[in-house]
């Protein structure tokens, strides 16, 4: 037997430990070199652990849910056993178990939620007559619903009439597979309670954390599109043949954003401590909703890329993103942000500041609306600029006018080639 040790990848200095997520081999199972035999989510990204060598899964150290940190041991491979065998170690313990009276399953498919066990009786129900959708294959109040619905669970075998049993040790009874019910029966209004992923768990802090510490106040103003529209509209084709990539709005607002942070640096600058870091570079983050939660990844001074280069980025990350495969070193650093709830339809919202940075730019969704120009109410295409801001170290005037240092490149987007 030879046996090759799968152990947790380095993690970011910044992250302390992580989670695995559900193993993709199980013991006895094949696997090839390279092949990915589980992910491991951190509070910033999931990362792919590939087997270090072919052969066969001989154990499982940590099981799916365990928490790990960098460099831990959490599986074995036998690189000289046979697919289908059974590993070594898990001999010893069938052998320890055949005295007592074998439970119908141990797999966590079987294991019902509280409220689903309680229906479950309810109904005499077969323990492993419902299929579980619920995490891990739990069974959920919602799955024995629809199988009472359907029809398709199983009743419960008549139990024989039987002595009381004598008092038997302890530990010779078995252990149940299903927790206590803690629930009420709420009927047709099913209800489930999972825990935060880690990735989740670390944006509720860090919002928490920007709502704690800055002072946030939110400026707004709106833009008319109509300039920035028909310039895209006239090269969008020209752009698309030439770069292979859709001319987007995000380019626009991300080249505006840098030409305000560069007549107002304070709006770039993040506190430490009693000092304020003003940042001779602009990274600018750009918020994504992925699967797992919101990421924000950056795009690394922003200032020197062509408006292609912007685009290719943001598709590169938000693809990555509902992939789960954002890089760590994607997502660290960012002197301002950019949140673009437009795409769901948003029309006016206050973004929180990712700290440590002290502004962010919210952009929305583009409406026909009526307005206002040399006396007279046109019809014109609008979009509503939110910019929340560090009251801290910036002021009012600075807010204001790096806002309108973005209208005013967004309503003229010439000036963006001329740097004006």
């Amino acid at each position: 037997m030879a046996i090759i040790e799968v152990k947790v990848p380095q993690l970011s200095e910044s992250v302390a430990e992580a989670t695995l997520l559900q193993w993709k081999k199980q013991p006895g199972e094949a696997v090839a070199m390279d092949e990915i035999v589980i992910e491991i989510e951190t509070d910033k990204v999931v990362l792919e652990v590939p087997a270090p060598a072919a052969g066969v899964l001989a154990e499982h150290v940590v099981a799916s849910g365990g928490t790990v940190v960098s460099d831990q041991l959490i599986a074995k491979i036998d690189t000289e056993a046979a697919a289908g065998a059974k590993p070594a170690a898990a001999a010893p313990a069938a052998a320890a178990a055949a005295p007592a009276a074998a439970p119908a399953s141990t797999s966590k498919s079987d294991i019902a939620m509280p409220a689903a066990a309680k229906l479950m009786a309810d109904n005499s129900l077969a323990a492993g007559s419902v299929a579980g959708t619920g995490k891990d294959g739990r069974v959920t109040k919602g799955d024995v619903l629809g199988a009472l619905a359907t029809g398709t669970a199983a009743a419960k075998p008549a139990a024989a009439p039987v002595a009381p049993p004598a008092a038997a040790p302890a530990a010779a009874r078995p252990l149940p597979t299903v927790a206590a019910p803690v629930a009420p029966n709420l009927g047709d209004r099913p209800e489930q309670r999972v825990p935060m992923s880690r990735l989740r768990a670390r944006v509720a802090e860090r919002l928490l954390q920007s709502q704690a510490t800055n002072a946030i106040l939110t400026t707004f103003n709106e833009v008319n599109m109509a300039p920035l529209m028909e310039m895209r509209k006239k090269f969008q084709e020209k752009f698309e043949k030439e770069h292979g990539v859709k001319l987007g709005f995000m380019s626009f607002f991300v080249k505006a954003a840098v030409a305000a942070l560069k007549k107002y640096p304070v709006l770039n600058a993040s506190v430490d401590g009693t000092d304020i870091v003003y940042h001779g570079y602009f990274d600018i983050g750009i918020a994504v909703g992925s699967p797992r939660g919101l990421v924000v990844p950056i795009l690394r001074n922003a200032d020197q890329m062509t408006f292609a280069e912007i685009e290719k980025k943001i598709a590169e990350y938000g693809q990555k993103a509902k992939d789960g495969k954002l890089g760590i070193e994607e997502l660290t650093g960012g002197t301002f942000s950019i949140s673009n709830g437009g795409t769901f339809g948003s029309m006016l919202s206050t973004p929180i500041i990712n700290p440590p940075q002290s502004a962010i730019l919210g952009v929305h969704a583009t409406k026909d609306r009526a307005v206002v120009e040399n006396g007279q109410v046109v019809v014109r295409p609008i979009n509503y600029l939110a910019m929340s801001y560090d009251h801290r170290i910036i002021d009012g005037r600075e807010a204001v006018l790096g806002l309108v240092a973005m209208k005013d490149a967004l309503e003229d987007p010439a000036r963006l080639l001329f740097d004006i």
